[in-house]
């Protein structure tokens, strides 16, 4: 498979497949055309035989950094809804092989997302997650409030998201967002020795499994994911996200006006 924003490698372990996000210059900022790339390829990995675990990485100074703000900066509210760009990540949730995480460096904002929307997750004790979105104006659209609140619980969740704080790789295996954390030089070695023990096990089984962990924490998901959306599509719609992400451009300090 070949891709422009992702790098995709089969038996990196028996029945193991490798999914690289390759923007570094970009921190790995999660554009729409990456996000398509992603779609597609865990969809062709979902359908080959060969593969029975799949592991995301980034690179070892960010695991991805956010979304693209560029890309959303001067955007409306209405734009965003044509857009629809989280049934591209709602197609990735529903993969059925077991997907390993594999963390180092930023996991923010977007980047922190999509690895809740992976099965486990291995982190790099360089690691730092966040929903820093606040601080442009926004909130987390794709499912930031609600995944995030389900595994670190309602005071932990609120914190990150009201302030934009980053927990380190530490504290986030403490409050129960990851599997656990290594030196920096293992947490890929780690995530695929992680996954190639995965594919041992009976295929049919580790999907089926899978399938039913997932009923037991996305029950009740879907109603607020839906109402995390309205309310990220409403803020295009304000000055604040436009001062926010404009100031995020251009390198300066926000200025919010409340309107």
């Amino acid at each position: 498979m070949e891709f422009e924003f992702i790098l995709v490698e089969k038996e990196v372990a028996p029945y193991v497949a490798l999914i690289r996000l390759n923007r570094p210059k970009e921190l790995n900022a999660l554009n729409l055309g990456l996000m398509l790339e992603l779609k597609a390829a865990f969809a062709a990995l979902d359908e080959d035989d060969t593969v029975r675990a799949i592991v995301l990485t980034g690179n070892d100074r960010a695991f991805a950094a956010g979304a693209d703000i560029k890309q959303m900066a001067g955007k409306g509210a209405i734009d965003m809804l044509k857009i629809d760009q989280f049934s591209t990540w709602d197609a990735i949730r529903k993969t059925k092989k077991p997907i390993v995480a594999a963390v180092s460096g930023f996991a923010l904002g977007g980047g922190c997302e999509l690895v809740m929307h992976c099965d486990m997750i291995i982190a790099s004790d360089t690691a730092k997650f966040g929903q820093p979105e606040i601080n442009i104006g926004v909130m987390p659209g794709a499912g930031g409030t609600q995944r995030l609140t389900k595994a670190v619980g309602k005071a932990l969740a609120m914190e990150m998201v009201l302030t934009g704080k980053f927990i380190s790789a530490e504290e986030a295996a403490a409050a129960g967002l990851i599997n656990r954390v290594v030196p920096e030089a293992l947490y890929l070695e780690e995530a695929i020795k992680l996954a190639a023990d995965i594919a041992t096990r009976s295929p049919i089984a580790v999907q089926l499994a899978k399938e039913s962990v997932l009923k037991a924490f996305d029950s009740h998901l879907q109603e607020g994911l839906y109402f995390e959306r309205k309310n990220f599509y409403m803020l295009f719609a304000t000055e604040d996200q436009k001062e926010g992400m404009n100031a995020f451009v251009e390198k300066r300090k926000a200025e919010f006006k409340g309107k």
